[in-house]
């Protein structure tokens, strides 16, 4: 076994290093392992007792360049920093900047200190305010756009009340019909853009009732016949204080979205996974508890063009759609503190919802 390097046992660099956030590996001129701090346990999925003297190549299996780098600065006495680097590690894939620092220490000679930054951490963080901003922009535009329609519109609709008490024919009378028709239908329209004005009434809810009761609508659908729907929920999450028709709507949307992209699919499936998530940031906000919901499809993916606008009203990729689905859900999901993220190629499109678990603590402040 080796020892750990003179500047790591006589100085309080373990202490410092065990609360960094930054992956920390000490390498010897073989690149071998010679120390890990905490995140780059957690990072690599493997432990200091494990990793001690292994070479590093065996915790990053494929990863040549990666080690190649590390020996080229090693051999040459140069450091470097490799930007946006997918490691795969730990059995997922993750996005690093990484510093390689070549050292020369008392005991061991020629060595190397590299630090690996998980950078999804913050990529997610920026896509999330990106995702907050956008909704929150939005709702001021829908709220004052609705103002103007529905101030006319109820000047529309009232005159065309009174036209219709003065018309005696009956032909004439289906042109005011179709004016207070498309009149309401526009009122409506607007009403579901901008979402309801009433607080929700929430309650501790189950979210696997919610997903079992989205999951049995689906079947029910006749068009959803030879859908293959697979869950696989942890058990272990506690209720949420949530309004669970509101839940279900969102979840509904989500689901309905992806059985219409895949008609006509023979190996359509959607899958709904559940987990906790501990100590999450939702935006700016670090939650203790956040309930994850991933709902995963089969299906051909959502276009390029449309991901960075997915969630505004009226952008839709289904012919026919009116773009609406997705920002309610959204809206639905902000109102219990949450977010919806995805990620989406063609094969394997996932929508994630992220709800806050309040204790019963902060339910009752």
């Amino acid at each position: 076994m080796k020892s750990l390097p003179l500047e790591l046992t006589n100085l309080p660099a373990p202490t410092l290093l065990e609360h960094l956030s930054v992956a920390v590996l000490w390498l010897d001129e073989h690149l071998d392992v010679i120390y890990l701090n905490p995140a780059a346990e957690g990072l690599l999925g493997t432990s200091l007792r494990q990793a001690h003297g292994e070479p590093v190549r065996s915790l990053l299996v494929g990863e040549s360049m990666l080690t190649e780098q590390m020996q080229l600065s090693l051999d040459s006495g140069h450091p470097c920093t490799l930007r946006e680097i997918s490691l795969h590690a730990a059995g997922r894939e993750v996005v690093i900047d990484c510093a390689i620092s070549p050292l020369r220490d008392p005991a061991l000679g020629r060595c190397l200190l590299v630090e690996m930054m998980d950078i999804d951490r913050h990529l997610r963080i920026a896509r999330e305010e990106h995702l907050l901003a956008q909704q929150q922009a939005t709702r001021s535009l829908l709220r004052g756009l609705a103002h103007e329609i529905k101030n006319p519109l109820g000047g529309l609709r009232g005159a065309a009340q009174l036209l219709d008490a003065e018309l005696s024919s009956p032909e004439q009378r289906e042109y005011t019909e179709v004016i207070l028709r498309e009149a309401d239908r526009l009122r409506d329209l607007v009403d579901r853009m901008i979402g309801s004005h009433a607080l929700p009434k929430k309650t501790m809810v189950n979210i696997h009732e919610v997903l079992e009761h989205v999951r049995r609508l689906v079947i029910m659908d006749s068009k959803a016949s030879a859908l293959r729907l697979v869950t696989h929920y942890d058990p272990s999450i506690p209720e949420l204080y949530a309004a669970a028709d509101l839940l279900i709507q969102a979840v509904l949307n989500i689901v309905r979205n992806a059985v219409q992209v895949m008609e006509g699919q023979d190996d359509a499936q959607i899958v709904l996974h559940t987990r906790v998530m501990r100590q999450f940031t939702i935006g700016n906000v670090r939650h203790r508890l956040v309930a994850r919901i991933d709902i995963e499809d089969n299906g051909p993916g959502i276009p390029q063009e449309l991901q960075d606008t997915l969630f505004l009203p009226m952008v839709s990729g289904r012919k026919g759609g009116i773009g609406l689905g997705l920002s309610i859900s959204q809206s639905l999901i902000a109102q219990h503190g949450g977010l919806i993220e995805f990620t989406s190629q063609p094969g394997k499109t996932v929508f994630t919802l992220l709800l806050p678990l309040a204790t019963s603590t902060e339910i009752s402040a």
